[in-house]
Parts: structure tokens; sequence; C-alpha cells
């Protein structure tokens, strides 16, 4: 799941970019960098942009914290609240959705602002849903440290199975993005259907799993 995850991450960055401003969604640093060139070369229109998508990532932090809550001891392996913010990043994602295709997917002026911010508000609400795990080094948007992990293990003498999980996030990400990216430039009527489609493969799996799962007090009515 966390793959899929990292799929629509990439596909959202990319789309982001290539066609709401020149801003990231997700990579806080490179929007920090971009708005600082934007400030050097009073390049108001990206500053707005970066600066708009970074305060609504800690918006969608905070709100998925607020939901999905922080690590306990007594922890299924997914969470229900992990569940429930990513449904909510789901309506968020569907309303931006909305309004790409209201715009005949060439978004611009005020509208591709407000599709970036509710494309940043859903990477933030998963990007702090996902710390819900309790797994270190576990991210599906910001995977500069993960790669970091990854070359760190495999220079000690780990085997690649050892790092196996990364590397396929790593590989989801990018492969999100070449669709998303691809999609954004060719075909973008298209495009948001590799996000939601993403997330909705996620949640059904989800939902099928807790379904699924014993009841854990089953003498309570």
């Amino acid at each position: 799941m966390a793959v899929v995850l990292a799929v629509n991450s990439g596909a959202t960055d990319a789309i982001g970019f290539l066609a709401l401003g020149g801003a990231f969604t997700s990579v806080m640093t490179g929007n920090m960098v971009l708005l600082g060139i934007a400030a050097a070369g009073a390049d108001g229109a990206l500053a707005v942009h970066t600066g708009a998508a970074i305060g609504s990532f800690v918006l969608g932090c905070s709100l998925g914290t607020r939901i999905a809550g922080t690590p306990r001891p007594d922890d299924p392996v997914w969470p229900r609240a992990v569940t429930r913010a990513l449904a909510v990043e789901g309506v968020v994602l569907a309303a931006y959705a909305v309004g790409w295709w209201w715009s005949g997917a060439h978004p611009s002026g005020q509208l591709q602002l407000s599709l970036l911010v509710l494309n940043a508000v859903a990477l933030g609400i998963q990007s702090s849903t996902v710390q819900r795990f309790g797994v270190a080094g576990l991210s599906t948007t910001y995977l500069t440290g993960t790669l970091t992990t990854v070359i760190a293990r495999l220079t000690s003498g780990h085997r690649l199975r050892d790092v196996a999980q990364s590397v396929l996030t790593l590989l989801g990400l990018v492969a999100g993005a070449a669709l998303g990216g691809l999609l954004a430039v060719h075909a973008p009527a298209w495009a948001p259907l590799v996000q939601l489609g993403s997330l909705g493969i996620v949640l059904t799996a989800a939902v099928a799993a807790i379904q699924s799962a014993p009841d854990p007090d089953p003498d309570h009515r």
C-alpha cells in the first residue's frame, strides 16, 4: 500500500509542477528552494504558488495528524484511523478533480492556484497519516531520506532484499511522476484518474482488510 501511495505522490507532484504553477505538492524542500529563487528574481507568481503550496501542505499535515493520531502500542497493522484520514484525502482530491475537469483540464489564474492548494493539502494529509504506523523511515512523500538509507545500507553490506520495500517505494514515486507527467502534458483530462485510482486502490484494500479482520471482542454487542 505504501508503494501505491507513493505512486499517488509522484503523480500529484508532477501535475502540480507541470500544470499548476511550477510548484511541488509534497517536496517542501524543493518548494523552499524555489521560494528563495522567486525572492531573488522578484518572481511574484512563483513566490505565491510555492508559498501557498508550503502553507497548504502544513495545513494538511496538521489535519492528517488530527484524524489519524499518533502510534499506539496496541495498534493493529492497519489502524482504522489511517483509513479515515486517507478517505478525507480522497475527498480533497475529488474536489480538485472536479475543478480540473470543470476548467477543461487546463486550469489558470485563481483556479490553478486553488487546485494546487487542494493537492498540497491532500499530500500533507497523506504524509502525516503514514506516521501513524510508527515505522521509522516510512514515507510515501518525502523520499530523500529513503534513498539515503537505501544507499547507506547497500554500501555497508546489506543485501538488496533487505531494502526491497524502500526500493519499491522509490520506484513507485518515479512511476507515478512519469505517468502523471505524461498525462498532464499529452492527455490532461485523464491526469486526475492516476491520483484517484491509486488512492482508491489503497482505500479499497484497507476496507477489505478491516472487514475480514477478526472481531477483537466477539462478546461485545
